[in-house]
């Protein structure tokens, strides 16, 4: 669920006042911004639009305008701030896996990090949400799976590969290295988490090869 970031865009609620004043792409991103930060602080049970204006120092009135619930401000600002893990085709699957490797580093590091998180345990509990975050999660499955595939048919795995152990040990381990890192490096690998997806791949992939040549 690079996981890359989506360019989808805020939606508006209209509004019979349509006169008024244009909207402001940099008002909707730092609401968005607000409500994943709201969202990963207190997860669903806390999520208010008053909490959401106050962090993204706007008025209350200003959301209402854009959006005519909290469930459709979450729902945008996950489309518009939360990156995607998706299908990159480098030519190898060495280069795919890094590619998949840092995009959920991205995730899991980044400053949405906890808005991920508590997505993960709170979707189901969100009308309109839940559908979303399984349709996305299903997409970046498929994603995963057809990045590995793709190796096997170009002969770089052999066939006996278990695609579904491979992937478990690189997402996971790009997950828990991101989760693991302590506070004060965490910027710094955010700031630049190709190196470690390099390293992650470069191990999986001498075990899963020396494996099979054993």
């Amino acid at each position: 669920m690079r996981w890359t970031a989506s360019e989808g865009k805020v939606a508006a609620v209209s509004s019979p006042a349509a006169t008024g004043r244009p909207r402001d792409p940099e008002v909707d991103r730092r609401i968005a911004r607000a409500a994943l930060d709201v969202f990963g602080d207190a997860g669903w049970a806390g999520f208010a639009m008053e909490t959401v204006a106050r962090r993204a120092g706007v008025g209350k009135a200003s959301l209402y305008l854009r959006w005519n619930s909290k469930q459709a401000l979450l729902t945008d600002a996950l489309t518009l701030g939360l990156p995607r893990v998706s299908d990159v085709d480098t030519g190898t699957l060495h280069g795919d896996l890094v590619e998949l490797a840092t995009q959920m580093l991205d995730v899991y590091a980044g400053p949405v990090s906890r808005a991920a998180l508590r997505l993960s345990l709170d979707a189901g509990q969100i009308p309109g949400v839940a559908e979303q975050f399984e349709a996305m999660r299903e997409a970046q499955i498929r994603a995963a799976r057809a990045i590995v595939r793709r190796g096997i048919a170009r002969g770089e795995l052999p066939e006996s590969a278990s695609v579904t152990l491979l992937l478990d040990t690189l997402l996971g381990g790009a997950m828990m290295h991101a989760l693991s890192t302590p506070p004060d490096r965490r910027a710094e690998l955010a700031d630049d988490t190709a190196p470690h997806a390099r390293r992650l791949v470069d191990f999986l992939m001498h075990s899963v090869t020396a494996g099979a040549g054993a």
